[in-house]
Order: structure tokens, then C-alpha cells, then sequence
């Protein structure tokens, strides 16, 4: 299973955010410039991660982005999925189905039962992982 861009830009600008805040608003443009993204594209990410109430904004000339909740309180999960969807190894277990019929096999389908594992266990690793710990640089295992 390959994340997509968002996932992977959307994660390493908030543990950007994360990790140099300290109270203070980070700008999109300081993130960008430390990790070498597009502003314009983490702008629109960030749109859905603050809609999400997972960031918070603070206007003005000294204005950013502030984490919404403790970095100890947000997952990888929580970033992932507010961004990605959907989020599973195979389609028939789209369960947020956005127009998607099951799949005509699906009852008796010989893989479904290890889709099923796979798909719960990365998201098992999803929501054990916090922002704190990658901002501390432990992989949160």
C-alpha cells in the first residue's frame, strides 16, 4: 500500500509544525521553506486539517498555524485520514463507500479475511503514533 503525496506532505508539515511551534503560530511559508513543499499545496491541506480541528489559525502579520489539540492527543491516523480517502489496501473495504456497490465476491471471497488484517493492522500503527513522538524523533512503537 503506497500513500498517497497529500498523506505524506500534509504528516511531515504538521510534525513540522509540531516540533517548532512552541506555543507560537508557525506561517505556511517557514514550514515550506524547512522541508521543501509548495505553499499553495499545504495551504489547501491545511484548509481540511483546520476544518478537521486538528490545527487552529491565528491571523495577522505574527499569524500561523497552531496544532488544535496537544501533539500528544493527535495520531498519524487523525492527519492521514482527514486527508486521504479513502484509506485501505483494497476497495472492497471502503467502508465510507462514497458511491462505492460492494463487491459482487465479496461473501465469498477466499482474501477478503487477510485484507481485513492488513487493513487493521496499519491502522492499528496509524492511531498508536502520535505527532509528539515523530517530533521527538521516536517512531511511537
Amino acid at each position: 500500500m503506497r500513500f498517497s503525496t497529500k498523506s505524506r506532505y500534509a504528516l511531515r508539515a504538521v510534525v513540522d509544525l509540531a516540533s517548532h511551534s512552541n506555543g507560537r503560530p508557525i506561517s505556511i511559508t517557514e514550514i515550506c521553506q524547512r522541508q521543501g513543499l509548495s505553499s499553495d499545496y499545504i495551504e489547501q491541506l491545511f484548509i481540511r486539517l483546520k476544518k478537521a480541528g486538528l490545527l487552529k489559525s491565528v491571523r495577522g502579520s505574527q499569524g500561523g498555524y497552531l496544532l488544535a489539540k496537544p501533539a500528544g492527543s493527535i495520531t498519524v491516523g487523525d492527519i492521514i485520514r482527514t486527508v486521504e480517502r479513502p484509506l485501505t489496501p483494497v476497495i472492497c473495504l471502503d467502508r465510507e463507500g462514497e458511491g462505492i456497490k460492494e463487491c459482487s465476491r465479496s461473501k465469498e471471497c477466499l482474501t477478503k479475511p487477510f485484507w481485513e488484517k492488513v487493513n487493521e493492522k496499519i491502522g492499528e500503527v496509524l492511531d498508536s503514533t502520535t505527532l509528539e513522538d515523530l517530533a521527538k524523533g521516536g517512531d511511537g512503537c
